[in-house]
């Protein structure tokens, strides 16, 4: 295995064949790598869903979301991202998943390590990839902070609400979301999160406060509240911090849930397929790091 760090964020991983489980030696690799570079590609992969999960649960507990429909046949691990539907025309995946910034699982106490995503069909026009999916380095974002801003945050949280970025989606053209019940809200209530935390990988400080999720800053009235969190939202999202992929069929991409924020952008039209497997690997593993 060899891993080729592109300029700031993110790296490529070669010489892997992830149809055999890894080694210790490549898991080790793989595992300082994502905490390094932030977002992993590893190119010309041919995986099923089964492939998918045991790579997953090499790093952790694979989240299982028993309230959506979408999985891959035997695995309520592996959800489906798709703009695709069946002969009845009903969809076979989520299809309007990631539409916006944020950081997976912020807004619940137990929080995500890592995504892993593997392309099956990948929507072209005019022999351009669509539908990239674009990351943001918290760590970065993290030691840029103006001494006062990161004095101020220190020992601050913030909290984080699953209806925030729920609402935002059902906003999008083509979003078949509808409004979360009382029921349903309750059984995601807002949770608060070190704004300055460290990551449990790297060992620096990042940022963890995202736009999808975050809604306000705990002890600050909420004028300064909302100033600060927008301040924050709009220094996390300068060009230097980006990194956006394009899909080619055979992906596997790997991206550090504590120490990015992400979105997936949807600039195709349902008649343009796209088909991507998904785990999400939780972050039980580092409680202890995280909870210091």
């Amino acid at each position: 295995m060899r891993i080729e760090p592109n300029n700031g964020l993110s790296a490529r991983v070669l010489d892997v064949d992830l149809r055999n489980p890894l080694s210790e030696a490549d898991f080790q690799t793989m595992l300082a790598a994502l905490g390094r570079h932030g977002v992993l590609h590893i190119p010309g992969q041919d995986i099923d869903a089964t492939m998918l999960s045991e790579l997953g649960a090499r790093f952790g507990t694979l989240e299982e979301n028993v309230a959506n429909s979408f999985h891959a046949p035997g695995h309520p691990e592996v959800m489906i991202l798709s703009n695709k539907r069946d002969a009845e025309g009903k969809p076979v995946g989520l299809g309007d998943a990631g539409q916006g910034w944020h950081t997976d699982m912020s807004y619940s106490s137990d929080i995500a390590l890592a995504n892993i995503l593997h392309a099956k069909e990948v929507p072209v026009r005019d022999g351009r990839a669509l539908g990239e999916t674009q990351f943001l380095d918290m760590h970065a974002a993290a030691r840029d902070l103006p001494p006062e801003i990161a004095a101020r945050l220190r020992g601050r949280r913030a909290l984080h609400d699953f209806a925030k970025f729920w609402d935002m989606v059902r906003t999008r053209p083509g979003s078949g979301r509808g409004p979360l019940t009382p029921a349903q809200r309750a059984k995601k209530p807002p949770v608060w999160q070190p704004i300055l935390r460290r990551h449990p990988i790297s060992g620096e400080e990042i940022l963890y406060c995202n736009p999808g999720y975050a809604i306000e800053i705990e002890g600050l009235e909420k004028p300064e509240s909302d100033a600060l969190l927008e301040y924050l939202f709009i220094h996390q999202r300068q060009r230097k911090y980006l990194y956006a992929h394009s899909w080619a069929p055979g992906d596997v991409l790997m991206w550090d849930n504590i120490g990015t924020c992400h979105n997936a952008v949807a600039d195709y039209g349902p008649d343009e397929p796209r088909y991507i497997l998904r785990v999400q690997v939780m972050a039980d593993r580092y409680a202890a790091e995280l909870a210091a």
